[in-house]
Parts: structure tokens; sequence; C-alpha cells
């Protein structure tokens, strides 16, 4: 995800809680195939809806307290925060158009 700024265990909650805007954030990991796939999508997600929804990635093996935390057991998983708190949850490879409608972007 080279274009997606990535999250830490210890930046995670600054970054969500201080959002005013919703926060997409992708788990995955550098070892995961579908992840791979995906870090496009959600690249051109986080082009598309700039201003609208910010995106973070996650990569479980470097913030594995986060991933716990959310119960992230599979990857790819997108996880959408609003006002801080966890609000929708899809799991596995998704189209753009897929995740664009489950979060209702």
């Amino acid at each position: 995800m080279a274009n997606i700024p990535a999250l830490t265990d210890s930046t995670f909650d600054e970054a969500i809680q201080s959002s005013g805007e919703p926060v997409l954030v992708d788990f995955g990991a550098t070892w995961c195939g579908p992840c791979r796939q995906l870090a496009p999508i959600v690249e051109g997600i986080a082009k598309e809806y700039q201003g609208r929804v910010k995106v973070f990635a996650v990569d479980i093996d470097s913030a594995p307290k986060i991933a716990q935390r959310f119960a992230v057991r599979s990857v790819p998983t997108l996880i959408l925060f609003k006002d801080g708190a966890k609000a929708d949850q899809l799991v596995g490879l998704a189209s753009r158009d897929r995740i664009v409608k489950h979060f209702g972007l």
C-alpha cells in the first residue's frame, strides 16, 4: 500500500479519533496475495473519496495489538470507523463497487 498511510499500534488511536471524516482501514499483510490484489482498489477509493473518507492501512504483523483489538482473524479485512468507533466491516477480497456499496461511500 505504497500510497496509503500506514498506522501502527502507537499511531492508530490518534488517527482514528482525530478524524472529522469516516476512516476506512485496510488490515492486511505483506505475505497475503489477496491483500496485494486489494491494495490498488483501496488506493483508488482513497483518491476518489479524498476529503470525504480518510484511508489508512494496518499491517497485522507490524501492529498485532490493533488487529487483536478489532478481532481481525482473516486478511484482507476492511473496517469503517465513524466518530472514532467501528461502524462496519468487510472481510475478504472485494471489488471497488462492492466496497463502496457495502460501506455506503
